[in-house]
């Protein structure tokens, strides 16, 4: 799940933790009467559906602070630049919560066919993370009222689970989290509902690319902000190869986690000369570019969560939830050996 930025913090986004995420601005609504503000206008083809009742979670599960509240109370360092080092016990039980995320994806995942509701998706997230002891992460964070975001077609990020079935030719991003045994393990992945047009295609393949060029870039010593740069340079090469001009989403942003579900470092997906700090062995993060076919901007739903692309274009997404090693980076939500492949991945 993505960390949301404030729209005064793009700029300086890793300065300000308080602004992240959770600052969510309520969109105009249709008003009556003097000074009438005007209907909300959808920019694509995709329209919310009925959101079900939330789900219950049973007093036995062990929940995060902010579950019943739905605010949490954990903050960020003071400085952006100061990311948190696990220790041994802490890595091992995200690696835990990481492969139980991972597990759920894919159970998620193979429920994307036409004419299943997304709502039936999230049911079946809820029940298999209560299944393995865990409590869904998104559920009631910043009042978010399901256990997972799905994102179809020009929704970039944060869709709400609804009554509204898949359609042949959608393509869907299912975001899972899971807090289990007082950690977070998060990733999200695109898949295809039946026949998905070339183009579309396209546009899961480059993200993909790009997402994972972000990934082997990271190593002890290397900058977090330059995590973007990467990405827009894979994105500017593969934008001029295609023909087409890809874009990346500049508002919302990767993030640190564990114990906290949305923490330093902050990953800006474009280049940036923010000060995020430098990797070392211990540290996890998120990296989850969102990328575009059509402009990056976008514009938050009535709502006050579902982002969509200002133009109606689609919008995919990968992510992983990654520990700093001495070589590299291990990706505690990898996939399993029965996870599904994208025909690029075989």
């Amino acid at each position: 799940m993505v960390r949301r930025l404030a729209r005064a913090a793009v700029a300086a986004a890793v300065l300000a933790s308080a602004a992240a995420y959770g600052g969510r601005t309520m969109p105009r609504m249709a008003s009556k009467g003097f000074g009438a503000r005007p209907k909300f206008k959808y920019t694509g083809a995709v329209r919310p559906g009925k959101i079900s009742p939330t789900r219950p979670v049973p007093e036995t599960i062990a929940m995060p602070p902010y579950a019943k509240s739905g605010r949490p109370r954990d903050s960020s360092p003071a400085f952006p630049w100061v990311v948190e080092i696990k220790t041994d016990d802490e890595i091992e039980r995200m690696r835990k919560a990481g492969r139980a995320a991972r597990e759920i994806l894919d159970l998620a995942g193979k429920m994307a066919k036409p004419g299943v509701t997304t709502d039936e998706i999230d049911a079946l997230v809820h029940e298999e993370c209560l299944k393995r002891g865990g409590y869904p992460s998104p559920l009631n964070y910043h009042g978010f009222p399901k256990s997972c975001c799905t994102s179809v077609n020009e929704i970039v990020c944060h869709g709400i689970p609804d009554n509204r079935p898949l359609e042949e030719g959608d393509m869907v991003n299912i975001d899972i989290t899971v807090y289990l045994d007082g950690v977070h393990g998060d990733c999200s992945e695109m898949f295809c509902v039946g026949e998905v047009d070339p183009a579309g295609l396209e546009l899961i393949q480059v993200t993909y690319n790009c997402w994972q060029a972000a990934i082997d870039f990271c190593k002890p010593g290397k900058a977090y902000k330059d995590i973007g740069g990467v990405i827009e340079d894979v994105l500017r090469k593969e934008g001029k190869e295609r023909g087409r001009p890809f874009t990346t989403v500049r508002n919302f942003a990767g993030h640190g986690i564990g114990t906290v579900f949305h923490t330093n470092p902050t990953v800006l997906h474009y280049r940036n000369s923010e000060r995020a700090g430098v990797m070392e062995p211990g540290q996890t993060f998120t990296i989850e570019p969102m990328i575009c076919e059509g402009t990056a901007d976008n514009v938050v739903w009535p709502d006050a969560w579902t982002a969509a692309t200002k133009d109606g274009k689609r919008s995919a997404q990968f992510e992983h939830t990654l520990l700093v090693t001495e070589n590299g980076v291990e990706a505690l939500t990898g996939k399993l050996p029965t996870s599904m492949k994208h025909p690029w991945e075989n």
